[in-house]
């Protein structure tokens, strides 16, 4: 015989049990997110000297001068398999010929890189340097443009291209029509571009800029040099 004070629980409660503890859950790990102190950059740089940091290690890149692959590789991965605390982010094109983290003499978790044709600024590129910034603490965002960009020189004559290619046009319109054609003059404008576009549509980037905490730039990288010039 079953003990009359058990009450056994049917199908709808139980759900509502299941989805009741998940609620729970879900807003205990919010508010610890939310609570967490965000992690901070290797060194107290200020946005200005992440910026030259980034240059530095540009400048040595182009004179063959690296000192980033002398640095032992299992260190540096015992260093961050838990954890990052790159002090720049880097918006760069897909562009194979642009291996960021080579061109800036920078190595494992120095730089948080995002890489899309064009170096253009979507909503998942946003919430990605959002992260870099309110989160991992980085002190300098670069939109980084490169010379004989493919996805600009498309572009630039807005030609019939197969599949949704052609859905990087509409981003790279401004640049195409302030540069008169100019391919050079393109890329350099739309870095400048995709950078304005992060200070001002970004709320989490302009509050960091406002603060100091965090410095947006632009430039392009000299494929044949291997040089990166502000723009």
């Amino acid at each position: 015989m079953s003990d009359p004070t058990v009450v056994i629980p049917n199908r709808r409660q139980i759900l509502r049990a299941m989805l009741a503890s998940a609620t729970a859950v879900a807003a205990g790990a919010t508010a610890f997110e939310v609570a967490a102190p965000p992690l901070r950059a290797q060194s107290k740089l200020t946005p200005d000297a992440a910026a030259k940091q980034l240059v530095d290690g540009n400048q040595r890149f182009a004179a063959n001068q690296l000192t980033s692959i002398q640095q032992d590789l299992e260190v540096l991965k015992s260093r961050t398999a838990e954890k990052q605390e790159p002090f720049a982010a880097v918006l760069a094109c897909a562009d194979s010929r642009v291996p960021v983290e080579l061109i800036f003499d920078q190595t494992i978790g120095q730089v948080f890189v995002t890489r899309v044709a064009g170096n253009l600024v979507t909503p998942e590129i946003i919430a990605s340097l959002e992260y870099a910034v309110a989160v991992l603490g980085v002190e300098v965002i670069l939109v980084l443009g490169h010379t004989n960009c493919g996805a600009v020189k498309a572009a630039l004559t807005a030609g019939t291209v197969p599949g949704q290619i052609s859905a990087l046009y509409p981003p790279l319109r401004r640049a195409a029509e302030e540069s008169g054609g100019d391919l050079a003059k393109a890329i350099a404008v739309n870095s400048r571009v995709q950078a304005e576009l992060l200070r001002t549509s970004s709320t989490v980037i302009r509050e960091a800029i406002k603060a100091a905490k965090v410095k947006v730039i632009s430039g392009v990288y000299d494929l044949a040099s291997g040089k990166v010039t502000l723009t």
